[in-house]
Parts: C-alpha cells; sequence; structure tokens
C-alpha cells in the first residue's frame, strides 16, 4: 500500500528545495491531501490552541452536543444515519472581515489565540500557494490573485469536536465529500484517528502526527490546474470510546465574486481532447451549488456550472 505523503519543510528554502516541491507536486497529483512537518508554527503555540480548544469543548459545548442528540433520538438509531453528522462544530471567520469578537462563549484568551493562529495559517497557505505556481510553471502569486476578486480571498476556521460515538458503524464523524474551496489546513488531534481520504477506490487513514499541518485541495485548485490536482473525497469516521477527536481545519479560499477558471497556461499544456473540461464561474455561484449537494459526487457541480455558463453572460461580481 502506498505510504500517506509526510513532508518537511524545514530545508525548503535551502538545497533540499526541489527534492521538497517534487514532493508536493506528487502528494498533490497523487493523493490530493499531505502533511506537512516543521512548517514554522511553534510546537508550544499548537499546543496551547489545542488545550484551550479542548477546555473550551468541555466547558461550553459538550452539553449542547448531548442534548441534540438526544434530541435527535440518534443514540437509538437502528439504521445507517445519512441525513446528520457526529460532529459539534463552530465557525470562526478571518478574511475578509474577522468575526471572532461576536462569536459567543469564547473567552478573551482563547479569542486572541485563535486571532494569532489565523494569522500563522494564512502565511502558511500563502507559502504553499506559491509552491503549487512554482510547481505549476505559473508566475509566483498566480493563485492568491486567482483568489483575490475584490476584497481579497475568503479565510475562515472550522473547529469540530467529535465525541465517542455509541454506534459508530451507524453515523459518521463526517460524510465523505470533497472541500468547495481552495487549499485546507488542518491542525487534527495527535492522539485519536478518524480521517479517511479516498484512494483508488480505498478508504486510507490520514495519519495522526503530533504538530503536523494537514493540507488539501478543494475543487477551485482542481479548476484552476485544469485538472492537474484534484480534490479528494474525505470522511471522518467515529469511534465508540475514548476522548473524542479534535480538528480545526482553516480553509483558504476565493472571495465571494472571484472569477475562477483553468489557468490558460495550464490549459495550453493539456492534450487537446482535455481542453474545456472545467468552467468558468463566479465563486459565489459555485457555493451555493455546493451547500445543496455537498455530499455528492463533484463532476456533475462542474458540468453544472458549465451548463449555467453556456446559457448567457457570466457574472463578475
Amino acid at each position: 500500500m502506498a505510504i500517506f505523503p509526510v513532508i518537511n519543510l524545514d530545508s525548503i528554502n535551502g538545497d533540499a528545495r526541489p527534492k521538497i516541491l517534487e514532493q508536493i507536486e506528487d502528494a498533490c497529483r497523487n493523493w490530493g491531501f499531505f502533511e506537512v512537518v516543521n512548517h514554522g508554527i511553534p510546537h508550544e503555540f499548537l499546543d496551547r490552541v489545542e488545550k484551550m480548544t479542548r477546555d473550551h469543548y468541555k466547558k461550553c459545548m459538550e452539553e449542547r452536543f448531548k442534548e441534540t442528540v438526544a434530541s435527535k433520538g440518534l443514540e437509538a438509531a437502528q439504521a445507517e444515519v445519512n441525513d446528520m453528522d457526529w460532529e459539534s462544530t463552530f465557525f470562526l471567520r478571518h478574511l475578509p472581515q474577522s468575526n471572532i469578537s461576536e462569536i459567543p462563549d469564547l473567552d478573551d484568551e482563547y479569542r486572541k489565540v485563535m486571532k494569532e493562529f489565523a494569522k500563522l495559517l494564512e502565511k502558511l497557505a500563502e507559502e504553499l500557494l506559491d509552491m503549487l505556481c512554482e510547481n505549476l510553471g505559473l508566475e509566483k502569486g498566480y493563485l492568491k490573485k486567482a483568489f483575490y476578486g475584490s476584497q481579497g480571498p475568503t479565510f475562515g476556521t472550522k473547529v469540530s469536536n467529535y465525541p465517542p460515538c455509541p454506534k459508530p458503524e451507524l453515523i459518521k464523524g463526517l460524510r465523505a465529500h470533497t472541500d468547495a474551496g481552495g487549499i485546507i489546513l488542518l491542525f487534527q488531534d495527535d492522539k485519536v484517528s478518524g480521517l479517511q481520504l479516498l484512494k483508488d477506490g480505498n478508504w486510507i487513514d490520514v495519519p495522526p502526527m503530533r504538530h503536523a499541518i494537514v493540507v488539501n485541495l478543494g475543487d477551485q485548485l482542481e479548476v484552476i490546474t485544469n485538472g492537474r490536482y484534484k480534490s479528494v473525497m474525505h470522511r471522518v469516521i467515529t469511534q465508540a470510546n475514548g476522548t473524542g477527536r479534535m480538528s480545526i481545519a482553516s480553509f483558504y479560499n476565493p472571495g465571494s465574486d472571484a472569477v475562477i477558471f483553468p489557468a490558460p497556461a495550464l490549459v495550453e499544456k493539456e492534450a487537446e481532447e482535455k481542453n474545456g473540461v472545467y468552467p468558468k464561474f463566479v465563486f459565489e455561484d459555485y457555493m451555493k451549488l455546493y451547500l445543496g449537494v455537498k455530499f455528492e459526487a463533484k463532476e456533475p457541480r462542474f458540468e453544472a456550472m458549465k451548463a449555467n455558463a453556456n446559457l448567457g453572460p457570466m457574472a463578475t461580481a
């Protein structure tokens, strides 16, 4: 079985750069996922983020989750549950405007730490996008510019806890899907596994690793790279025992009015029959479609956006 790619960024600005970029290229082409270590975010800081996130769940969200489970009768489920996920979440928006100050229940110290966390993740996301540009033969900054729209990219974080589940065979922590957006950076539990990706028809575990950041590619990068890189189906499975799993996923996505289309340089490099596979669209329009069909295959979404584009002039704002 192929070994999940773990990439050490420690010497990315030294002699090892070509080799590291080659590893990233291989991961993007063949996995759609990889983990990075020595990414520049201090380990002590990540430990602090993890502790505060766990404490916040225990203090503010655990009881609420139990009440939700009870009210929906999930513990008594006899058949597979296909319309719900076994997760407790809240969302933070960072760009274009932060909403951290408006989220209830967060204490001041946790708000401050999550603001700092977002800055570090945003910087890492942009560095990784430039590494992808280098591998793709695109000018530095091309992907950030493609995401920009009129107000810059959108960037937000989903904080999730997956408590122990009495019937893990009947309900997923998060049902299988591809991510709609750009590049996703995940700081996940280093003890409890659960995240899996679909590769060659098999579900493969994304290994928990202390202080690593998991990177995966969303639908928009598949479009912009004209299919050279693919977004990949992934899911979270539940566990019956233990303390539950924590994950913090940060999504660096296009701005709502960004117009997304395959990079012309990559279309020219592809064989004739591949030209025109991917549509041109406004990211917000794609998201409206995605929200209704998130847990379905991505290909019909691309086809629907292409059909929409053929109906008339594409809006650009």
